[in-house]
């Protein structure tokens, strides 16, 4: 096992994307997983808190340890099997995200979930339920784990396939453990704040989103689907923003419809993506980009070769709605232009942690998800709370799935002061329409006071209790969603 202890070698892993930094005495680099079990086991019989390290492109400062040490899973990189006919890659936690697009591509299939950060290790993106633009039509991570083996934090290896193991109403038992789930209504959202709890729900899916605090995931077994055939991809820019929240509507509407019915010969959409003109100003000086425009759209769908021009034609018909031309699209269907649109919709949160690394803050990008019909009310609201208190901002984000990530651009400490207080407001408004704090990204270190607020203390101290069943000592990934 590799252990490294100078300071210089381990400032990398002293913080996360999020800019949160934390002070590790060491980082460990177990190369097999039986080296990880010995290490946790002893690591809890010395009282030692150690931080599950991936790829650390998370971005609430989850995988930055404020104590103890870190433990990397780099080493634990390897895909063990992939199966065309099943449909199913069976990988260690420290393969990366691109490693098992690439793979399952070059069999002819797809694994759909697919946050910005495709470097991230795949371990990191079933501990955080990690979804991106792909989730309007496929979902979370969730929908697609089917199998974990998951180290507990005090050293027992455990398998869990889906549809094998289920809750007994509320109550959960694993190995020697009993466990109780607490008992609440999750909003109806996409949502990643806290542990999944139901009543008779799959065990698999309590790990799944609980941010590495219940156990470590060291292996997955995953399901995939068909490569599309084609996919068309467009970036859509508008003069009107009232234009562009319209045309998403519209096409929500139609996708929707189109996915109920299993009609692909209209419009279904895959990722439906929205950037205001600040976030568009960031790329001012790429020439791709029309200036002066009010809003963009990045669309993308599955489709064949026989129903291609059919759907275009029926996208450009919606279009022509909204005073779009040709000079105001950008539109791809061989597989090198879409991976160029791809780079163009991601580069612009790259723009944003940039900002926020050169300006030495922690990042205030809001994560939140509201009711769909509360939508457009929700976006004036955050728009409204940032401009009225003249701060720098730009909003992009998932707006298929009604979700938001504004992210304030402070210009110094007082402006980060006040800006803090506008992502609360921003927060807790999101949970009074019936929404959630945490669509994607988890609760880390930065939400452990708005989790309580949103489920209240009682919810809160319930869930806690279930790490404090598995994890007595609260050693394993510490400070995170709870506080020590």
């Amino acid at each position: 096992m590799i252990i490294k202890t100078n300071k210089d070698e381990i400032l990398d892993f002293s913080h996360d994307a999020s800019n949160f930094s934390g002070n590790p005495e060491a980082v460990f680099f177990p190369e097999t997983i039986l080296e990880l079990q010995e290490l946790v086991k002893t690591l809890y019989q010395e009282n030692t808190c150690f931080t599950i390290s991936g790829n650390r492109t998370g971005l609430t400062g989850g995988a930055a340890a404020e104590k103890g040490i870190i433990i990397s899973t780099s080493k634990l990189n390897k895909i063990i099997e992939i199966n065309r006919n099943d449909k199913y890659i069976i990988t260690e936690a420290g393969v990366t995200l691109e490693e098992i697009q690439r793979t399952a591509a070059e069999n002819g299939l797809l694994y759909p979930p697919d946050p910005t950060e495709t470097n991230c290790f795949i371990g990191g993106t079933i501990a955080t339920n990690a979804s991106g633009e792909k989730s309007f039509k496929y979902g979370a991570t969730r929908n697609f784990v089917e199998e974990l083996e998951i180290l507990l934090p005090q050293g027992e290896l455990i398998q869990i396939k889906r549809n094998h193991f289920f809750a007994n109403n509320l109550k959960i038992k694993i190995l020697n453990y009993d466990l109780t789930l607490p008992k609440f209504d999750m909003p109806e959202v996409k949502n990643t704040a806290g542990y999944y709890c139901a009543p008779d729900m799959d065990i698999i899916d309590l790990f799944i989103g609980a941010e590495g605090t219940l156990g470590i995931i060291t292996k997955a077994k995953l399901r995939l689907v068909d490569k599309p055939g084609k996919l068309i991809s467009c970036f859509v820019f508008f003069n009107n923003e009232e234009d562009a929240l319209q045309f998403i509507t519209d096409v929500k509407r139609k996708s929707l419809l189109s996915i109920h019915t299993n009609d692909f010969t209209r419009l279904n959409a895959l990722a439906i993506e929205f950037m205001d003109k600040n976030s568009i100003s960031l790329l001012k000086d790429n020439p791709l980009i029309p200036h002066n425009r009010a809003a963009a759209v990045w669309f993308e769908q599955e489709t064949t070769t026989e129903y291609e021009d059919l759907i275009l034609n029926r996208l450009w018909e919606l279009l022509s709605k909204y005073n779009v031309d040709d000079n105001s699209i950008l539109y791809a269907v061989d597989d090198n232009e879409i991976k160029s649109l791809k780079e163009l919709r991601h580069s612009f949160p790259s723009k944003v942690n940039e900002y926020i690394s050169a300006h030495n803050l922690k990042k205030l990008g809001t994560d939140t998800a509201v009711p769909s019909g509360s939508f457009r009310a929700y976006y004036k609201f955050c728009k409204d709370c940032v401009e009225i208190n003249n701060l720098q901002y730009v909003i992009y984000g998932h707006f298929g799935n009604s979700h938001i990530h504004l992210n304030i651009l402070p210009k110094d400490e007082k402006e980060y002061n006040l800006g803090k207080e506008i992502y609360n407001q921003i927060c807790l408004k999101a949970v009074e329409l019936g929404g959630t704090i945490s669509a994607e990204h988890g609760i880390g270190k930065f939400k452990r006071d708005l989790l309580i607020k949103m489920y209240g203390e009682e919810i809160v101290n319930q869930m806690k209790n279930i790490k404090q069943v598995l994890d007595p000592k609260m050693l394993l990934n510490s400070g995170n969603i709870f506080l020590p």
